[in-house]
């Protein structure tokens, strides 16, 4: 009896090995931004992919810490800054992981164009829009083919910091379409004063740029990459459709 009772001890304490390099009372901390449904200080949460982030931290029973900041200064915090561990929701580019060990995906984003229906946006390939001004926030990729040609200057594109702001540039016709993510447009119409009057004038265009996953980048070190990969195997266990699914249900219950 002995012997088995020591055999189940050391197979219980496998399977709460503490993760290399990290300290088990402190939580991981991650630099993120405001960028409701999917990350937001005030929604239940944090939002959905934040509550995908802490469902699959706590199977590893660790808390996460989000620190909200500018896109572009969340990025490099997160990436280079040892009080922290990563950043999140970032979309995977190989320039990106070069500096970083991606989780596996925490979400999709589906990007595409938003226009006034009054002045439609009618396109096959992306060189169809070069004649037109576009609203992108900075930091964001838009897919790998939309992102070659904002290099290349193939596109006219208007830079804001968020996506409310590109929605009042294109309310005020300042720009004829924005880059936006599918669901946050359907959160700042649902949910933002100023644009429940708009919510008429407003058309997301059935082709999209691109459907991106989102991903958790953690740091570049031995400890980053032990910390995804724990992370990873936790994330098995999380059902993100249903997690969805009932998030959008909350939030569209708290607004009617």
């Amino acid at each position: 009896m002995d012997f088995f009772l020591q055999r189940l001890m050391v197979l219980f304490a496998g399977l709460i090995l503490p993760i290399p390099g990290m300290t088990a009372s402190l939580p991981i901390r991650l630099a993120t931004l405001e960028w409701r449904p999917y990350v937001g200080a005030q929604l239940p949460g944090n939002g959905l992919t934040a509550k995908v982030v802490s469902t699959a931290a706590a199977r590893l029973e660790k808390q996460v810490q989000f620190d909200y900041l500018p896109w572009v200064r969340a990025m490099k915090l997160g990436a280079s800054d040892p009080r922290f561990n990563g950043y999140f929701p970032a979309y995977y580019t190989k320039e990106r992981s070069l500096g970083c060990h991606f989780s596996a995906s925490v979400g999709t984003s589906t990007i595409g164009l938003a226009f006034l229906k009054k002045s439609p946006v009618v396109w096959d390939t992306l060189n169809d829009l070069q004649h037109m001004r576009i609203g992108v926030v900075l930091g964001f990729s838009n897919g790998k083919e939309f992102d070659a040609l904002v290099a290349r200057k193939a596109l006219d594109v208007e830079v804001s910091e968020t996506d409310l702001l590109n929605l009042k540039k294109l309310l005020a016709r300042r720009s004829q379409a924005i880059v936006i993510d599918r669901s946050v447009l359907r959160y700042l119409m649902l949910t933002e004063p100023g644009l429940a009057s708009a919510q008429s004038l407003i058309a997301f265009h059935p082709k999209p740029l691109a459907e991106l996953s989102m991903h958790v980048c953690f740091q570049r070190t031995a400890a980053g990459q032990q910390l995804q990969t724990a992370f990873d195997k936790a994330l098995q266990g999380v059902d993100l459709q249903q997690l969805e699914a009932e998030y959008f249900d909350q939030l569209h219950a708290a607004h009617l």
